[in-house]
């Protein structure tokens, strides 16, 4: 076994962050649709929980934003003329369909790929499979950047592979590691890993959701295993509770996080708990680890208000002294339930001992919490030393970027701000001044 630390590239949000709601399915999303944002405010919370983060010894990353607006996407679908034409007429004619170029989801680092470390993977390499996000159109061609953000921080081919994404169809809609978790008995060691869908597309008499869509099928996730060379002794699938997915879990990552040997679930989040909980236990067996896992009752929490107060979608890490500590935002303070239920955890010794705390409200209101800011990435320390360095948080890169979104961002952005050209243009320059900072040279296509 290889010394190995977890590293969370966060994403950091974008110039243009705003409410649009394109994200049905999602309730935090929907139901702030069209509200006013501030991107100063949101870039700067996710800053501030990446600095904290890492003084405290956790090995922190930055992933990129994304480019907005899409002006690729609005002209393969019939915008012409200047930059300036094409948001107009789109804001005039497809208002929708321009929010979605402007969409600011890409922050939801956890959706831009599967990871699966040296440890688990045939070839020894680090592999990283870009979701294809298909399920909705907003969200369709964020895997173009992500792959080249990938390839471009580990670009290292004696190390790393970055597959292309999945094929762009039903049958192998795939949102990345926000249906993906890992157990083991250190980062280093060989896992499990654990794949939950919502949906099987060739299985007609599979469970299914009624209300929402399930946007992860079994098919994509048995795709992305055998990508990464996988031994399917070590690999477990589970189908989610559709009853789940109706309330509003979009994600797996909504309803449990796993860490360590570790699996923190909501008693509704699969549709066999007893049968998903004895195949983890057999394929932990063979590395010689005993699964943990952390029930959380309906009686305690409702899915309602896990949904509401996104606890799940928390980042769960392990200290330097071997317990775990949950990363929450507010909101799990501020419902009754929530708060009461994780008091009364930390309290009672198990291997949560900590709960660390931040705002994010402006993420939150955009339909995700903490751990969909951030990809889980376990790497030795030659893959480290292999990486490209320049998104590594530190304290010199922490004033920079502060000092960068000051420049760049926004206060406030308005629906009726998206059909601004000079916002286009604010974003543009933001991006190529971010390249130089991270040391990235054409990581954007802004041409």
């Amino acid at each position: 076994m290889l010394t190995a630390r977890e590293y969370n590239f966060d994403g950091l949000v974008g110039p243009s962050h705003n409410y649009a709601g394109l994200s049905f399915g999602n309730v935090a999303s929907f139901s702030n649709v069209r509200s006013a944002s501030n991107p100063r405010q949101a870039a700067l919370q996710g800053l501030a929980k990446m600095r904290a983060l890492a003084a405290r010894g956790f090995a922190q990353a930055v992933m990129p934003p994304q480019a907005r607006p899409n002006f690729r996407l609005l002209r393969r679908i019939g915008f012409s003329g200047s930059d300036a034409d094409v948001l107009a007429r789109a804001f005039r004619e497809a208002p929708v369909i321009l929010a979605c170029a402007y969409s600011a989801a890409p922050m939801w680092t956890a959706n831009a790929a599967t990871v699966s470390p040296s440890a688990d993977s045939q070839d020894g390499r680090v592999h990283f499979t870009p979701a294809n996000l298909n399920n909705k159109l907003h969200r369709s061609e964020e895997h173009v950047q992500a792959t080249r953000t990938l390839r471009a921080i580990f670009g290292n081919s004696s190390r790393f592979v970055v597959h292309d994404a999945l094929p762009p169809v039903p049958a192998f809609g795939d949102e990345g590691a926000a249906n993906h978790t890992r157990f083991a008995g250190a980062h280093g060691a060989a896992g499990v890993e654990f794949f939950v869908y919502g949906r099987a597309e060739f299985d007609p008499a599979a469970p299914s959701p009624r209300k929402y869509p399930a946007r992860q099928t079994l098919e994509a996730s048995q795709a992305v295993a055998r990508l990464h060379g996988l031994d399917p002794a070590r690999t477990v699938f589970a189908s989610q509770n559709p009853d789940v997915i109706d309330q509003g879990v979009f994600h797996n990552d909504v309803i449990s996080v796993g860490n360590g040997n570790v699996l923190f679930y909501h008693e509704q989040a699969f549709v066999d708990e007893a049968g998903t909980l004895d195949a983890l236990r057999r394929a932990l067996a063979g590395v010689d680890t005993d699964l943990v896992p952390v029930r959380v009752a309906s009686s305690q929490v409702p899915v309602a208000d896990a949904v509401a107060s996104y606890l799940f979608n928390s980042q769960l890490l392990t200290k330097p002294d071997g317990r775990m500590a949950l990363v929450v935002p507010h909101e799990c303070r501020e419902n009754e339930a929530v708060a009461r239920y994780l008091g009364g955890m930390v309290a009672e010794g198990g291997p949560i001992d900590e709960l660390i705390e931040f705002d994010l409200r402006q993420s939150m209101r955009n339909g995700g919490g903490p751990a969909c800011l951030r990809l889980r990435v376990a790497l030795t320390d030659d893959e480290a030393q292999a990486m490209h360095g320049g998104v590594i948080m530190t304290e010199t890169l922490y004033a920079l970027l502060v000092a960068w979104v000051e420049k760049y961002y926004r206060d406030r952005v308005e629906p009726k701000d998206l059909a601004d050209p000079q916002l286009a243009i604010e974003c543009a320059a933001a991006l190529e001044e971010l390249e130089r900072i991270l040391g990235l040279p054409g990581l954007y296509d802004l041409s």
